[in-house]
């Protein structure tokens, strides 16, 4: 009771503060369309996670808007060899409590990422190449890997640096009560309210350029609508994920500015191809339990993929903020193949494959959806339960809140999901090796592989694509392993998303390609 009544107190005078007048000039208030599902940094590879967290911890390597890269915590990496790399740490950065930043975080951190227990989406695919981690003095690293390796910057500009203390001792639960969010970045923990709110105040000694506000505020306001009347009503100076019906009347009100970017989000269908027998919400076309598992068939995946008409729901769902996906990120980035086109809306080449496959008479599904993580996802998984539904397989839709969602999707409770994917590295390695490679915790490998899709010649394809030095093969060998991966349907691709925010006149924010909502980023016209 007493928790609950401060609570109620600290919200009455967040109220106060933020409530219907415009935040002072030091002020911010960010409306969340998504509740984040912890504050630990490594628990949960989760986009608001990962936004959330980089306002208090850093990475060795940073990324720009675009996901080019800059030094971060490391001013330096190189590649002593295939197998080496020396790694110069920045000098003069402390953490929040005083002591120094030194090589010692790292090793400690690096050795924290595979360990942490019941993770639903695990960050351990970007230390487990990593052999060897030495300090050759407090400020510099070598690192060995045990094959080559040239992906080592992108997966170290997604692993968010602890001090040695914390990353020894500290629980989820210490991140989440405050007590462990000890880091190096521009901004202090002052508060978190699961599914509420999420409270920063500027870290005066920051090493590097100090953010323009004092105090920001996060609220979670998953309503679409609810997130716009905030934004005109100047209850809150920025959201994301601005409602696509809304951008056309927003575009033309002085009120408030947009930016938009096609993102590095492929929005997906995984299946269950891993149970030979009994996957759950599996039925016959009269509703019957089944026991034999369709969803091993490749040719019942292509049907499915050719049953859905990507550009209706890009058009009429997303009201034109999506690009019709046929591979696993937009041609833009880096390893797409030229090849790979989103397959064509063809019910009866759908139902020809349903018959080789031995279902002339289909069958029934359940899709299961998070209705308040993806753009429009609700009325996505709607559209594509509607589809499948009217050409031949059954399929009935059940949407629950993204920390249900995935809790369940990742104890394999679902045959059928509509998820997304962002590539933290921006190329098509991240997609690859954690939606469609075989499911691998000591390698790293499928760490949000829901479905346990697995292929022998494809596994083989990403390990040399990802383990190729020169940059133009490497590009070549990502390609043909997104080839091969669509060819088998590990994933089903249905688009990826045109990511916007909206904010006050007067204010403004680059678009990000990795969706992330960054309050330090967000600046005053000049």
């Amino acid at each position: 009771m007493i928790v609950r009544l401060t609570r109620y107190f600290a919200a009455a005078v967040l109220a106060l503060a933020f409530g219907s007048s415009p935040a002072t000039a030091q002020e911010l208030v960010i409306a969340l369309s998504t509740p984040i599902t912890t504050l630990d940094p490594h628990f949960h590879n989760l986009s608001p996670n990962n936004a959330m967290a980089r306002h208090v911890f850093e990475t060795l390597v940073r990324t720009d808007e675009a996901q080019r890269k800059h030094p971060g915590l490391a001013e330096s990496w190189k590649a002593l060899s295939d197998t080496e790399w020396e790694i110069r740490l920045r000098r003069g950065v402390k953490w929040h409590d005083g002591s120094d930043f030194t090589a010692d975080d790292v090793i400690a951190t690096f050795e924290r990422v595979p360990k942490v227990p019941n993770s639903p989406a695990s960050f351990a695919v970007f230390v487990r190449p990593i052999s060897k981690i030495e300090a050759l003095d407090s400020h510099t690293l070598r690192l060995e890997t045990a094959t080559p390796h040239p992906l080592l910057p992108s997966d170290l500009s997604s692993v968010l640096i602890l001090p040695k203390a914390v990353a020894e001792t500290a629980k989820t639960e210490d991140f989440n009560s405050g007590k462990a969010m000890i880091g190096t970045g521009p901004f202090r923990f002052a508060e978190y309210v699961a599914g509420d709110r999420v409270a920063f105040t500027r870290n005066d000694s920051y090493w590097g350029t100090k953010p323009h506000w004092q105090k920001v505020d996060f609220r979670m306001i998953s309503s679409a609508p609810a997130r716009v009347a905030a934004l005109l009503a100047g209850d809150v100076q920025m959201i994301e994920n601005v409602p696509t019906a809304d951008i056309p009347k927003l575009k033309s009100d002085a009120r408030v500015g947009l930016s938009s970017a096609v993102s590095n989000r492929l929005i997906y269908l995984h299946m269950d191809s891993g149970r030979e027998k009994g996957s759950p919400f599996v039925t016959m076309a009269g509703g019957k339990p089944m026991e034999a598992n369709p969803l091993r068939d490749p040719r019942v995946r292509r049907a499915i993929s050719q049953m859905i008409d990507r550009e209706a729901i890009a058009s009429r769902i997303m009201e034109d903020q999506a690009v019709p996906a046929g591979q696993l990120l937009a041609n833009q980035f880096f390893g797409t193949s030229e090849k790979l086109v989103p397959d064509r809306y063809d019910p009866d080449a759908a139902k020809k494959l349903l018959a080789e496959a031995g279902y002339p008479d289909g069958f029934g599904l359940t899709l299961h959806a998070p209705n308040n993580r993806y753009i429009n996802d609700a009325a996505v998984a709607q559209a594509v339960a509607q589809f499948l539904s009217r050409n031949g397989i059954a399929t009935k839709l059940e949407t629950m809140p993204s920390n249900v969602f995935f809790s369940r999707a990742t104890k394999l409770e679902f045959s059928f999901i509509l998820a997304g994917w962002g590539a933290e590295s921006g190329d098509t390695s991240s997609p690859l090796r954690a939606l469609l490679g075989t499911w691998d915790p000591k390698a790293g490998m499928g760490a949000a592989n829901r479905g346990r899709f697995s292929d022998e010649g494809l596994d083989a394809l990403i390990a040399k694509a990802v383990t190729t030095i020169d940059d133009t093969q490497r590009a070549s060998m990502l390609a043909a392993a997104s080839e091969k991966a669509i060819e088998l349907m590990g994933i089903v691709p249905l688009h990826y998303e045109v990511s916007t925010w909206g904010t006050r006149r007067g204010l403004s924010y680059k678009a990000r390609a990795d969706q992330y909502t960054l309050a330090y980023d967000v600046l005053p016209d000049k």
